[in-house]
């Protein structure tokens, strides 16, 4: 498996939604919703998932963490769930119909649940368990380590520990009753630093 072999969408949601993590993202955030995406495609890969809208995936995890820019943060709303309101505007603009709109929010809320059941949502499942990955270190050896060391080589890590576990302490503070305050509690902000990525980038 190689990284090749995965190519993003260029539908204009798709564009748009990789406009958009590149305009309000820095590049260490930029390049985790990137990973994301190419985790979840690899997991669908490994683990023989199919039906899986793959539009769908991209929008939602290039857009999963929007919320937490400036420009898009809620005063109450958890980052979640404001990101997947943005990612509902951006699809409804490029010509989804509503019903596959909610879809990229219910997608972007799901993948902070603590899991996802694949056959209630697929798309949701995937997203969460990429992340989970690239946020917390799970099943690091899910997945072929050529690729993983592709990945990490053209979309490095940088500072994302830093920045992400800064913002992730952040939107818990003053939204304590988001997934956001579960996450720290949870030790998110630990698990970042010794994510076994860390030592592979």
């Amino acid at each position: 498996m190689r990284l090749s072999a995965f190519q993003p969408p260029r539908s204009p949601a798709a564009v748009a939604a990789l406009e958009l993590a590149t305009r309000y993202h820095t590049e260490s955030v930029r390049n985790h919703v990137i990973r994301s995406w190419l985790w979840a495609e690899a997991f669908a890969v490994v683990e023989d998932r199919r039906d899986i809208d793959h539009e769908l995936l991209y929008v939602s995890a290039l857009l999963h963490d929007i919320g937490m820019a400036p420009a898009f943060d809620n005063v109450a709303l958890s980052y979640e769930e404001a990101g997947g309101h943005v990612a509902v505007a951006l699809t409804t603009g490029a010509g989804w119909q509503a019903e596959r709109s909610r879809r990229a929010l219910e997608v972007i809320v799901r993948h902070n649940w603590p899991a996802v059941d694949p056959t209630l949502d697929v798309e949701g499942y995937l997203l969460e368990v990429s992340t989970a990955l690239d946020i917390s270190g799970a099943r690091p050896e899910a997945l072929p380590k050529d690729l993983v060391q592709e990945v990490l080589a053209e979309f490095p890590r940088l500072q994302l520990a830093q920045e992400f576990g800064r913002d992730v302490v952040d939107q818990a503070d003053r939204k304590p009753h988001t997934a956001a305050r579960r996450l720290v509690d949870g030790g998110v902000v630990a698990k970042l630093q010794s994510n076994p990525l860390e030592q592979s980038n």
